[in-house]
């Protein structure tokens, strides 16, 4: 993905996933850093993914139901940072 512009929330959350598994650019990611730097709501929403991939990485994946699975996948994509 390379980003031609700063970024605004709603791309930050797009791509949230991509920078946490270190899949942006060099550039891409210091857009990405960038914009946590002058957004506290983005920094908030990174730290809130940080924190549910570490707890729920600590589960094993059976132990989640399909249905959750789905319904984990819905609140983060129909969740929407201010800022």
């Amino acid at each position: 993905m390379k980003l031609e512009h700063d970024l605004t929330c709603a791309e930050v959350v797009e791509i949230v996933t991509e920078y946490l598994e270190g899949g942006l650019s060099v550039l891409d990611r210091d857009r990405f850093e960038e914009h946590l730097a002058a957004c506290r709501s983005c920094m908030t929403y990174l730290d809130q993914m940080r924190e549910t991939i570490s707890g729920l990485g600590a589960l094993p994946q059976e132990e989640l139901s399909p249905q959750l699975q789905a319904e984990l996948v819905a609140a983060f994509r129909n969740w929407k940072a201010g800022g």
